[in-house]
């Protein structure tokens, strides 16, 4: 089926056309690793996630997906330094005075943190080629430091390495994802910080001189020895022609990247490869809480196991985040995920009555449901639209009534549209073992329900409900379901 995506690049919808029909290759800017992702980063994958499921299922094609660790930067060191009141050294391993050992101890714990959260969200890593660290290819980032001076776009100052922006721009290539102020800027003014104002335009670091009780590798640039660290900008450009090649299909992340990261990717492998990165820009949009900007003064901020903790089901968060479509902005409520759990197991409860025995005379044509479906993906992932699909064809062919000999089609439907969402079970109603406090509340509302009792009736409703279980009337009593 042809796609159709957003491309940030060009601002335009666009058909897809992969570089090698054999192969479409995706790099995903991944987590840092100085601590757990907040929800807001989770929507990032889980963007990064459908669309390379997209590509796979509705597209057809093999995809070679790579998302990359940032485990030096700013952060990593500043809470991996002698003394950082962030270190949980019961968990990481005491402190040494050997600050490349703290930070590979805090950055291996918080990446295999990282992997248990996603998981749990059904991020797939087997379906990632590699998931690089940035600490693996420092001498592939040395290399493209030279290569980028050599070409006369790179000087050194006090130790470090900057980007010359000001003799970038004047090739007209500055500002490609992101319309650029000039009038602003002031040639020769440098930005050492990994992240910085999103009104800045300044030369960046491309390598970080060393600085004392910091993590650091030594440089031979230009025949001279400049120890150091390189840059954030600088990695993912390094890694993605090492490990995809350039140019590459799609690269995905938050639209927050756009400038300056993903911007000074695009100068750095131009100026230093003498090809642009990447096909499609693909960015997805913020997340708040609530209507409001996710922040810790604001009591908003939660990463996944915070509403884990809270009795929040990962496939809800799963659903939730992918029930509007990427590119659009999303606003996380408590009564969002609600509604999603709902609809998730409202069609989980449908694949469930289709193992039933059943005696329904509805034929139906299943792959009309799975072709209607993924057309809707296949304009720019629009989920919301596919999720709509999905219901009304639902609501139309109630699971009791479909024939026996069409079943089995149906499920075969839901298990294909289910590579993408991810978030249902394709198997008969697993058995339940009901607890005798359950039963007996159960058998209390027959009770109430016989004698005309109504208020004892929904009181011990109520208190099934509040146990996590749903009681439903039936011609020979009821039948309990667990929520």
């Amino acid at each position: 089926m042809q796609l159709h995506v957003l491309n940030n690049l060009t601002r335009t919808l666009e058909p897809f056309q992969p570089i090698n029909k054999e192969e479409v290759r995706v790099y995903s800017c991944g987590p840092t690793v100085y601590n757990s992702v907040h929800i807001g980063n989770l929507r990032s994958f889980l963007a990064a996630d459908m669309i390379q499921r997209v590509l796979r299922t509705v597209g057809g094609y093999a995809v070679k997906w790579v998302m990359n660790v940032t485990d030096i930067d700013d952060k990593t060191i500043r809470d991996s330094a002698i003394g950082a009141d962030t270190w949980i050294a019961e968990e990481m391993g005491e402190q040494t005075r050997d600050v490349m050992q703290n930070l590979k101890s805090l950055t291996d714990y918080y990446t295999r943190k990282f992997v248990q959260d996603i998981e749990k969200v059904r991020i797939q890593t087997h379906n990632m080629a590699e998931m690089p660290r940035a600490t693996s290819y420092i001498q592939e980032m040395q290399n493209l430091v030279s290569r980028i001076a050599e070409n006369g776009f790179a000087y050194e100052s006090g130790g470090s390495i900057y980007f010359n922006v000001s003799k970038w721009s004047e090739t007209g290539r500055y500002g490609q994802l992101r319309k650029i102020d000039f009038d602003n800027f002031r040639s020769g003014v440098r930005i050492d910080a990994d992240e910085y104002d999103r009104e800045q335009v300044s030369d960046f670091a491309l390598w970080k001189g060393k600085k004392d009780d910091e993590p650091f590798w030594e440089f031979e640039f230009q025949g001279r020895s400049v120890p150091g660290r390189p840059g954030w900008h600088l990695e993912c450009s390094a890694m993605e022609r090492e490990i995809l090649g350039l140019p590459f299909d799609v690269h995905t992340g938050g639209v927050d990247l756009k400038f300056p990261h993903h911007e000074d990717e695009i100068a750095q492998s131009e100026a230093g490869y003498g090809v642009k990165p990447t096909t499609y820009w693909m960015h997805n949009e913020f997340l708040e809480v609530e209507g409001k900007k996710m922040s810790k003064s604001l009591g908003n901020f939660y990463k996944l196991d915070d509403l884990i903790e809270k009795g929040v089901d990962p496939l809800d968060v799963r659903y939730l985040m992918n029930s509007v479509q990427y590119s659009t902005k999303l606003n996380f409520t408590f009564a969002g995920i609600e509604a999603s759990k709902k609809a998730r197991l409202r069609v989980q409860e449908y694949i469930y009555t289709l193992y039933d025995d059943g005696d329904g005379t509805h034929v139906v044509d299943a792959q009309e449901l799975v072709t209607s479906v993924f057309a809707e993906l296949a304009q720019d992932i629009n989920t919301p639209k596919a999720l709509g699909v999905l219901f009304g064809w639902l609501n139309a062919h109630p699971a009791a009534t479909i024939a026996t000999e069409s079943r089995q089609h149906v499920l075969d439907a839901l298990a294909k549209i289910n590579e993408v969402f991810d978030v249902w079970t394709i198997e008969p109603r697993p058995a339940v073992e009901i607890p005798a406090d359950i039963v007996e509340l159960a058998e209390r509302r027959k009770t109430a329900r016989a004698t005309r009792d109504w208020a004892e009736a929904d009181k011990m409703r109520d208190a099934l409900q509040a146990a996590g279980w749903v009681c439903k009337d039936t011609k020979d009593g009821y039948e309990l379901t667990k929520l």
